[in-house]
Formats: C-alpha cells, sequence, structure tokens
C-alpha cells in the first residue's frame, strides 16, 4: 500500500490482568490486519509477550482519521508502519 490512507488502523479495546494482579488495565491496540480475526490473534500475541496473563477484549474497529491527541497519534503512526501499539491506563487514568 502506498500511503496512509490506503492502510486501516484497527483499533481494539479491552481489560488486561498481569499474572497475580487483581486490578485490570484498560488498553486500546492499534494495529494494521487484513481482517478483525488476525487482528484480535495479533493482538493476543502481543499482550502475552508484553507479560499480560488474561485479557478480555471488548470492543473492535477501524480509526478512519489520525487521532488529534497522544498517545493515541504516536500509536496510531506504529501502527501504520507495522507495529502493534499497546496504550495502557491504570484504572483511574480512563
Amino acid at each position: 500500500m502506498s500511503n496512509d490512507e490506503e492502510q486501516r488502523v484497527t483499533i481494539i479495546t479491552g481489560r488486561v490482568w498481569r499474572e497475580g494482579d487483581s486490578t485490570p488495565e484498560i488498553i486500546h491496540v492499534l494495529l494494521v490486519a487484513p481482517d478483525d480475526d488476525t487482528a484480535v490473534t495479533m493482538t493476543l500475541e502481543a499482550l502475552a509477550e508484553e507479560g499480560y496473563a488474561e485479557a478480555e477484549l471488548d470492543q473492535i474497529g477501524e480509526l478512519q482519521d489520525a487521532p488529534d491527541e497522544e498517545p493515541h497519534l504516536s500509536a496510531w503512526q506504529g501502527a501504520l508502519e507495522g507495529e502493534i501499539a499497546i496504550v495502557s491506563f491504570g484504572p483511574d487514568e480512563t
């Protein structure tokens, strides 16, 4: 794909837990994937690599335009560059 507009950035939201933690972190994952099933698989693999023991994914969708603010703007750019960008929030940060 030749430019950003041809690539669809998928966003997945949910909650994750580290081993032994009872309080979840809220996450937003941004990535480019060919379909929703692949996006979910890639997300779960990336979360496991980051040390999360459990995940509950709530919503999946597409970002139509670049986000206006950080940290999502950097995550969006990273996704366009092939990264799986994980934005995490503590329970009081949402």
